[in-house]
């Protein structure tokens, strides 16, 4: 870790706890997010700077927070489709509107 974070952390009275070797699941939501970066896009890109990762990986956020149903980990494509296809909105979010 860097000396400056290290710093920085002191002065605002933050302790830094590493997860157990072996043990993601300390991590789950961040090893969730690392996985999910990984395979919609890193696998699936041949990158050719740095400046074009930045460029990519703040479109890719961007969308990722702001742009996609939050739906269910498991749900299949299928589902996501048939989602969409009633307005573009969820289930739930159709039963909000006619309540």
């Amino acid at each position: 870790m860097s000396g400056k974070l290290m710093e920085w952390t002191e002065k605002q009275g933050v302790i830094i706890q590493h997860i157990q070797p072996g043990q993601p699941q300390q991590n789950a939501y961040i090893e969730r997010y690392n996985r999910t970066v990984r395979h919609e896009w890193l696998d699936q890109y041949i990158i050719e700077s740095i400046d074009e990762a930045q460029d990519f990986a703040t479109q890719w956020l961007w969308a990722y927070n702001n742009g996609r149903t939050n739906i269910p980990f498991m749900v299949c494509r299928q589902t996501i489709v048939w989602q969409r296809g009633i307005g573009g909105i969820t289930p739930a979010q159709k039963l909000k509107i006619a309540a």
